[in-house]
């Protein structure tokens, strides 16, 4: 009976602890899970970070300067010589010219256009061509004096410096061609043009020039001693 009563004691007190001894487990693992919670989602949250990308050091010597290509030179310029053609080959004149002419038969006081081309063949010497036009007063009652003259030869500089004033001189041969007609005579005849002139550069493609010129011709079976004088621009090119 003893023995009975002991058993029945036992197991009332080792049900008693049960519950117990089950709440406190219980409180144990809600305590430590938030715990281990948390290091596992402190840990899947770092996983899930992107790794940053590794920043790429350049060496110093990459950002040194580069040298640039070297850029060829500009051609240069002409040098504005004596009459500021230097350079140039090509001369072409013109502007206005009087002319006086007296021969045995008329005198008459003409005025008209000069207009010449010279071509460089050095820096001192050019052949040249040149056209004179030019017209006057009336003579023999009425009829108007015209004047024509073409000429070639060659031309002589000086002064060829860097200077704005250039000298220049000039022997040209040709023809000439004279209105009125004179009864029994023809109206065309020798001519030989010889003088000079200076040349003022204006710019090396720009100069103005003075220039004036004995002129000998031969008409109406005579010989006639002229002259004439201009002035006008010279185009260098």
């Amino acid at each position: 009976m003893k023995r009975l009563v002991l058993v029945v004691f036992v197991a009332l007190a080792v049900s008693a602890s049960l519950p117990a001894q089950q709440a406190s487990f219980l409180n144990f693992d809600r305590a430590v899970q938030p715990s281990f919670l948390a290091r596992n989602s402190s840990a899947s949250d770092v996983s899930l970070l992107p790794l940053a990308a590794p920043t790429a050091t350049l060496p110093a010597s990459s950002f040194s300067a580069v040298p640039s290509a070297a850029l060829p030179d500009a051609p240069a310029a002409p040098q504005m010589g004596g009459g500021g053609d230097v350079g140039y080959r090509w001369h072409l004149a013109t502007g206005y010219e009087y002319v006086h002419f007296e021969s045995s038969a008329f005198s008459a006081s003409l005025s008209g256009i000069h207009t010449a081309l010279a071509y460089s063949l050095s820096d001192w010497f050019a052949l040249e061509g040149s056209i004179v036009a030019a017209f006057g007063g009336d003579v023999f009652g009425g009829e108007m004096t015209k004047f024509a003259m073409f000429t070639g030869g060659g031309r002589i500089y000086w002064d060829r410096a860097p200077h704005r004033w250039s000298p220049w001189a000039h022997v040209l041969v040709g023809g000439v061609h004279v209105n009125p007609q004179l009864a029994r005579v023809g109206k065309n005849g020798f001519a030989l043009q010889t003088g000079g002139g200076v040349d003022f550069a204006f710019n090396p493609r720009l100069s103005f020039r003075g220039e004036a010129d004995y002129v000998h011709t031969q008409l109406y079976s005579d010989t006639q001693h002229n002259y004439q004088a201009g002035v006008g621009v010279v185009l260098h090119f």
